[in-house]
């Protein structure tokens, strides 16, 4: 029996939210009928599209074929269009993950800019720093920090950005200006949680000064940038977001700095999508524009003195990681 070609669609909405419920709010239907669409489906060919995980629907590899094929039943629609007019590929929801800083000065600016020409089109950005998961049921777009190590998944890497120490003028004014770098171990540190850093490549300032005491933590970096600000302690932050604030004072440039990649992870079905594909592509582009920012070039260095102690061979961190 030819499946239908509604239930293909029906499959197809499912695929990309990985929620009944959502499927349904989307197409203007209940959740029933989207059970009875996807069972009729299955039926017709033969077997399981679907599969249940800890993260919601999940696609079998027949059900990776009935998209495919929903693709095209969608495309062939959508090419009707109104009568004289080109449609937009463009369009639909895209839901990514990715970390709080890039969330807010890379991946916004990107989808503001493309949504001026491609206005329906809708990105939802959940903000989470984390290793790149194994299942991605209903996400298109997962940016991670560190290479990614997953299954059925393509891997892309959009470029690097540099992190830094970091003290506002009130706190050293206050606590004093460390004159090497082994006296930083002294302060206290404004970072992540360190029970709950799930990313090994995020453990620099703890791995090149074991002996620092925390300050005040956070899973969330904008928290790190306003309690360094406020005196909290010494930060690592991110240099494209530290460096927009002059009352900040990156401390040593030279000699402690941390440079870690951007990597991209998508499903291999998702890709196929327009709509993914244009956001794939704004994000590249946004991180090219901004490579001098992301690389802890975005101000020149403050004119903090390197002692001949701070200069020397022992010295930790260093651009090149």
């Amino acid at each position: 029996m030819d499946p239908n070609p509604n239930d293909l669609l029906v499959l197809l909405t499912v695929s990309r939210s990985a929620r009944y419920a959502v499927a349904a709010r989307a197409l203007g239907v209940n959740h029933t009928t989207i059970s009875r669409r996807i069972a009729a489906l299955e039926k017709a060919l033969g077997g399981r599209v679907l599969s249940r995980t800890e993260s919601g629907w999940e696609l079998t590899v027949l059900g990776e074929q009935a998209v495919r094929a929903a693709e095209q039943v969608e495309k062939a629609v959508g090419s009707l269009g109104e009568l004289g007019q080109t449609p937009d590929p463009v369009t639909g929801v895209v839901r990514m993950t990715a970390t709080d800083g890039f969330s807010a000065y890379v991946a916004s600016p990107a989808v503001a800019k493309l949504r001026r020409t491609h206005p329906g089109l809708s990105v939802e950005i959940v903000t989470v720093t984390r290793q790149a998961l194994q299942q991605r049921s209903g996400l298109d777009i997962e940016v991670v920090v560190g290479e990614p190590r997953v299954h059925r998944a393509e891997a892309l890497m959009l470029g690097e950005y540099e992190l830094g120490m970091y003290a506002s003028e009130d706190y050293l004014a206050e606590n004093g200006t460390p004159s090497t770098v082994d006296e930083l171990a002294a302060h206290h540190l404004v970072y992540f949680i360190d029970s709950m850093l799930q990313v090994d490549d995020l453990d620099a300032p703890r791995r090149l000064f074991p002996e620092i005491k925390d300050a005040l933590t956070s899973t969330n970096v904008f928290v790190h940038v306003e309690a360094t600000r406020a005196g909290a302690g010494i930060g690592f932050l991110p240099c494209f977001m530290a460096d927009l604030h002059s009352d900040l004072v990156r401390l040593f440039p030279r000699d402690v700095s941390e440079r870690l990649p951007y990597w991209m992870v998508l499903r291999p079905e998702s890709l196929r999508r327009p709509a993914v594909a244009a956001v794939v592509q704004a994000l590249r582009e946004q991180v090219v524009a901004h490579q001098e920012a992301l690389l802890g070039r975005g101000r020149d260095l403050p004119s903090r003195p390197l002692t001949a102690d701070a200069a020397g061979p022992e010295n930790r961190g260093g651009a090149g990681r």
